[in-house]
């Protein structure tokens, strides 16, 4: 049993010291895999890696800790920085905040990186669909596409081979092309 597991297991029991000697071990990690997502958003992003993660770390501490093991753990903590860039980019998306208009500094747009709120939502829609047929498919989405994690370590998480991932991923990416012709022939 990993020492994460263990100290998941004593946050389960209600042991008060567990929960803040779990951050240390795993917020690294956390923190990795947030600046990866965060390096692909737009230029002018006012969330930065560290607020995700503490963001995240606090919803997952709201949840009561139901946490069974590691691989539960970061798929919680996955589908907590996915619910926190679904709710940011409908923010943004309101008339309120400026309906999708855009600040954009003239110097270095690297169009193949932006990452606009409607591709996001568009994104978190067609996972709940595909989440009600494939769930695992889905979960794959959410890790790769919103926690910025690399296919082998999505694998690992998701107790899947390499292989697997990759069909999955394969899968998904063109389950989501399709969605999105359907939806603009909509």
């Amino acid at each position: 049993m990993s020492e994460v597991t263990r100290l998941l297991d004593a946050v389960e029991r209600g042991e008060p010291q567990a929960a803040e000697e779990l951050l240390p071990l795993v917020y690294e990690e956390l923190r990795r895999l947030a600046a990866h997502k965060m390096s692909a958003e737009p230029a002018g992003q006012t969330l930065q890696a560290t607020a995700l993660v503490h963001e995240a770390w606090l919803r997952l501490e709201g949840e009561g800790h139901p946490w069974r093991n590691r691989r539960h753990f970061f798929t919680a903590a996955a589908e907590a920085m996915r619910r926190i860039l679904i709710e940011r980019a409908r923010r943004k998306l309101r008339d309120k905040h400026g309906a999708g208009l855009q600040r954009v500094p003239l110097e270095a747009i690297d169009v193949a990186r932006e990452q606009h709120p409607e591709a996001v939502q568009f994104v978190h829609e067609a996972i709940e669909r595909l989440a009600e047929r494939e769930p695992v498919t889905a979960e794959l989405i959410k890790l790769r596409f919103f926690a910025g994690i690399p296919n082998e370590q999505a694998a690992r998480t998701l107790g899947l081979s390499d292989r697997t991932a990759r069909r999955h991923w394969a899968y998904a990416r063109a389950w989501l092309v399709a969605e999105l012709r359907r939806m603009e022939s909509e």
